[in-house]
Order: structure tokens, then sequence, then C-alpha cells
């Protein structure tokens, strides 16, 4: 039986680290994506997501190393993994889920970017059109 691995994440600007973290996923298994709810990105991040948790998901579940995409909490624990019957919790350097380390791979980040570089990437391009 194939091992159940979740990468959680926001997605909020998907991009080429989210694909390089679901390829890499999937050589340990079935990649279900735990997508953060919109009202906590809000609580825990400070702004509702620029694509709202239906569109992302949507995005998400036409990656083909992607199995299933489930909703989820900003952070999550080890109950979560265990009702949602997960082997492993795949996530990049910046983990600060609780979570067993014996259920835990970390990778490194895509060095260069992430959704919040890209979000400041293009409120420069804004604030300079404004001019």
């Amino acid at each position: 039986m194939k091992k159940r691995i979740l990468v959680d994440m926001s997605a909020t600007l998907i991009h080429h680290g989210h694909i390089r973290l679901l390829k890499k996923a999937s050589k340990f298994g079935e990649v279900i994506v735990a997508l953060t709810k919109d009202h906590q990105i809000k609580k825990y991040k400070g702004y509702y997501p620029e694509i709202k948790y239906i569109h992302r998901r949507e995005i998400l579940e036409s990656i083909k190393y992607v199995k299933k995409v489930i909703p989820s909490n900003f952070f999550l624990n080890d109950e979560y993994l265990k009702k949602n019957k997960v082997d492993f919790l795949i996530h990049g350097s910046d983990n600060k889920n609780s979570i067993k380390y014996s259920k835990l791979k970390i990778f490194k980040r895509t060095k260069g970017i992430s959704s919040s570089i890209l979000r400041k990437k293009v409120l420069k391009v804004m604030k300079k059109d404004e001019k």
C-alpha cells in the first residue's frame, strides 16, 4: 500500500517552489495537500489570499503530483495527521507545525521564491506604475 504523504501549504500565489515540493513529495507516496483555509490565512498572516480557497484547491487538484486536497488550519498537529490517516508530513524548512519528528520530513525551500516575495514584487511594480 502506498504511503499517504501530506504537504501543507497556503499556496496564496502558486509558484515553481510549490511544484518542486509536490514533485519531491510524490516520490514518497500519494500526495495529499492540506490547504490552509482563507480565514486562517487572514488570522495568521494578516490578509485574505489573492485567490480564494476554492480556486486554490482547483489549481492544486489539477497538478499531476497531487492526489487530493483537504482543508486545514494554519498549524497542524499529530491529531490532524491521525484523523486523515497520513504517514508523513513533508514541509519546507520554515515548518512550525507540532508534529512528531518521526512523522516529519523537512526539505529546503526553493531559493529566491515565495508567495511573499511575489507579492512584494507586484506591489513594487504597481507603485512604480502609479508615478
